[in-house]
């Protein structure tokens, strides 16, 4: 399988690129950055120093992958962004490279993220999330596997979007997403319900759907204080592995972390 380099891409020699890299016009490829399999570059792509992209991926127009953080206090030290296999990266993509907090940006494998997305330093997304278009996430923003994220949504920094999740768009996404739910709002970022559907379209068996929503009835619908809710479920529930992801989501905030919560809470 033999590569396919368009003559006028500028490809640093100190760069690799595996068997079947394709580039397109005009792109530029800069030194210390691999590209694995079968992964096909556009025409007029950055993809700056420390970039690490998977096999069979596909990035399109404009994207600029590893540019620096936008964060004052970058010094300029050496970081990374990686990106799995199987990824599609759409026009105008910008995704930044880590800081010294954490080396690195990563993006998993099998995800779709639409036009006009930016990630910004240290980000870690997961596999199989869709981001639509023109999506805005802070640094440090986490998002779990299988998430979808609604068009013009912008996500602050430090915010955590759990697995299974869908954000709606045109969000402000300000707080943290568990496991499992439906988010939306602007002005009041809040639960709106169980992402059912989404979790019947995974496999999910009914049972288990049936314990996610009494669950989220106890957590949210109870007017429990938080602390007291996930006791209330600890006590009367078995450690069933979705029951089990909940807890740990909860628990796993940092001090002073805030979570969505119903509209009239």
């Amino acid at each position: 399988m033999s590569s396919r380099i368009h003559a006028t891409a500028i490809i640093s020699p100190e760069a690799f690129l595996s068997a079947g890299v394709s580039v397109g016009p005009y792109s530029v490829i800069e030194e210390d950055v691999t590209i694995g399999e079968g992964t096909v570059v556009g025409p007029q792509v950055h993809i700056a120093s420390g970039t690490r992209i998977g096999n069979n991926c596909r990035i399109h127009t404009g994207a600029v992958l590893a540019g620096e953080p936008q964060d004052l206090k970058f010094a300029g030290e050496k970081t990374y962004l990686y990106i799995g296999d199987r990824t599609v990266i759409r026009e105008c993509v910008t995704l930044n490279r880590g800081t010294k907090a954490s080396g690195k940006t990563v993006v998993g494998s099998d995800n779709l993220i639409m036009a006009y997305v930016h990630a910004g330093h240290d980000c870690v997304i997961g596999n199989h999330v869709v981001i639509a278009n023109s999506v805005q996430f802070g640094g440090h923003c986490e998002v779990g596997d299988y998430a979808v994220i609604g068009g013009l949504t912008g996500v602050h920094q430090f915010v955590r979007i759990g697995r299974y999740t869908m954000v709606g768009g045109i969000a402000r996404a300000s707080l943290d997403v568990p496991p499992f739910v439906m988010a939306g709002g602007h002005s009041t970022f809040r639960y709106e319900g169980l992402n059912a559907i989404g979790l019947k379209r995974r496999g999910f068996s009914p049972e288990s759907i049936s314990r996610i929503r009494d669950v989220y009835r106890i957590v949210f619908q109870s007017g429990l204080l938080l602390s007291n809710a996930l006791e209330k479920v600890e006590a009367e529930f078995a450690p069933e592995p979705e029951i089990l992801e909940i807890l740990g989501f909860f628990k796993s905030g940092t001090h002073g972390r805030k979570f969505i919560r119903p509209f009239n809470s």
